[in-house]
């Protein structure tokens, strides 16, 4: 292809691989001012339609002098802006396609280094790449790294202490902000409790590609085929700019502890729980495994039936057994009497507690017998069907403890929120 190109179009080409390859963040060749002339219009016309370049301006992205994704216009849209450019324009930037840079011999900081050397053949750097969640679990479970996990996303990086102390190599220093979680549905089916969800991390290959060569080594193992995955919707949004419109579960678990302690405590002056604080480590799970979810209803159960407060039960005169009993009330045996003191039926009672008590009794397996650590490929819809189930309650609760009188004038913060289950 390249050998039918003019002599303008090709030097004009050769200008802009070596502005991508020179530049630290691949920035594409800048058309501007005197360059606005014939004859470099008719060359990137010719280069555009060879599929050698694309062209990025202010209608694909505020800065033009990065390329965030392949051009989501037509070739022709992109010839049409070129035609129309003048002199006192700011301009649009000239970037190589993965054509142009499919066979160009690359500069040796290129090697062993898969993601700089994606971006060198002319990945975008706002395109996603895929990767198995068990790419994180190094990171999760180093004590040298700042972890930190949302419904959505994840922020990983190497600690102040461990950055700055001489005695750690240089090849670990190394961080990721922008990681976002991404779901395979292809094998999942809607009323089929047992059906795959996969969850899937993404990263952009300009994030990847700052990584040491050791740890692009690393992620490029995990790597995963991109058919099929779709990244968090939220997340993507956050990343475009947008405003989410929504909460995941996690934040929705916590939403609710906070409620439930401030209805509470206008009721009877006490918190029905002792913190509204999440574990760091309770989020999704990374692996489909026993063990992964065990570690997962245990957190869990430690923010549910043990963070409720007996003396909070104490103080809305909640008994804590009675003569049938052989051994005092539990926590979610007292919430369950204290709603059927309070105008709720003992039906009722017994659907609001039923998760809450299903997450005490997965517990309570592994606590007392030896489990052999086993894959289970439902596991990702299996937390999410779960912390549904726990969050629905929860809001039950909640309305029904907001129907008290010295709670009518308390109104729910953000009441049109959307719930994502993932």
């Amino acid at each position: 292809m390249e050998t039918q190109l003019s002599m303008n179009a090709s030097e004009l080409l050769d200008k802009v691989r070596k502005k991508y390859l020179e530049s630290r963040e691949f920035n594409g060749l800048h058309l501007h001012g005197e360059m606005i002339i014939p004859e470099v219009i008719k060359a990137s016309t010719e280069l555009l339609e060879a599929g050698l370049v694309e062209i990025v301006s202010g209608q694909d992205f505020l800065n033009i002098h990065i390329r965030p994704w392949p051009s989501r216009r037509t070739v022709q849209a992109q010839i049409d802006e070129l035609m129309e450019l003048d002199s006192n324009d700011y301009g649009v930037c000239l970037y190589p396609t993965e054509l142009a840079m499919k066979h160009v011999p690359l500069p040796e900081r290129f090697e062993n280094a898969p993601f700089l050397t994606a971006m060198a053949r002319g990945k975008a750097t706002l395109q996603p790449a895929f990767f198995s969640a068990d790419v994180l679990e190094t990171y999760r479970n180093d004590a040298r790294y700042r972890f930190g996990m949302s419904d959505f996303g994840i922020n990983l990086g190497i600690s102040d202490e461990a950055y700055e102390d001489e005695e750690e190599p240089e090849k670990d220093k190394v961080s990721l902000l922008h990681l976002g979680f991404a779901y395979d549905f292809r094998k999942a089916k809607e009323q089929d409790s047992k059906s795959q969800v996969i969850r899937r991390v993404v990263a952009f290959y300009g994030d990847l590609d700052n990584l040491t060569p050791e740890h692009q080594l690393r992620w490029a193992s995990y790597q995963v085929p991109a058919e099929g995955v779709e990244p968090h919707p939220v997340w993507y949004g956050s990343q475009m700019g947008h405003w989410p419109d929504g909460i995941g579960p996690f934040g929705r678990l916590s939403k609710e502890l906070s409620y439930l302690n401030e209805l509470f405590e206008r009721v009877w002056e006490q918190s029905l729980f002792s913190t509204t604080e999440l574990p760091d480590d309770l989020g999704w799970t990374l692996r489909s495994d026993q063990r992964e979810w065990d570690h997962f209803i245990h957190l869990l159960d430690k923010v549910l039936s043990e963070n409720l407060r007996h003396s909070a039960f104490d103080a809305a005169g909640v008994p804590r057994g009675d003569d049938t009993s052989q051994h005092p009330f539990g926590t979610i045996r007292r919430l369950q009497e204290l709603m059927t003191m309070n105008h709720v039926t003992q039906e009722q009672a017994e659907w609001a507690v039923k998760p809450l008590k299903a997450v005490r009794s997965a517990r309570q397996k592994p606590a007392h017998a030896l489990q052999k650590n086993v894959t289970d490929r439902t596991l990702v819809r299996k937390q999410m069907d779960l912390l549904r189930d726990v969050n629905e309650v929860l809001i039950n609760i909640r309305q029904w403890l907001s129907s008290h009188p010295k709670n009518k004038d308390w109104d729910e913060q953000w009441p049109d929120a959307k719930d994502y289950f993932l």
